[in-house]
């Protein structure tokens, strides 16, 4: 059973998976948005291919920690988006996910062309990895 994870931009949906140890976050794909029925047909497919049981969704709160507008923007998708799914939805704090992912493609060495195709995706690693690190973490002291 992987998680998928996502970072939903106005523009793109970057997208990550997790191993089936649901230990690591590997890249998966960038979806170019479209209509919002077709892009959440489009993570359903996602889900039911990849069986995917979880879905984390980078949730871009203020840097004070409230909830903004883009955070209500993406919690709108999350609610039409759990309408048609049949995961549970969790969310992530991606505040400083997008710098992070920017960061690693540097020093990867990546040419700026190479660096903003791969930037959504990177951004879902992010995500999904911090979400998994944080659950094993839980997991672990119990």
């Amino acid at each position: 059973m992987r998680i998928l994870g996502l970072d939903i931009g106005s523009k793109h949906i970057g997208m990550a998976l997790s191993d089936g140890a649901r230990i690591a976050a590997h890249p998966l794909d960038t979806l170019i948005r479209s209509t919002l029925s077709t892009d959440i047909e489009s993570i359903a497919n996602v889900v039911i291919d990849n069986k995917v049981y979880i879905v984390v969704v980078g949730m871009p709160y203020d840097l004070s920690g409230k909830i903004g507008k883009n955070a209500r923007h993406i919690q709108s998708f999350i609610n039409t988006m759990a309408a048609s799914l049949s995961v549970p939805i969790d969310t992530w704090d991606e505040r400083f996910s997008t710098k992070a992912a920017e960061q690693i493609l540097l020093e990867a060495g990546l040419s700026r062309k190479q660096r903003k195709s791969m930037s959504d995706q990177q951004s879902a690693i992010y995500i999904l990895q911090g979400w998994l690190d944080a659950h094993r973490e839980r997991e672990d002291s119990e």
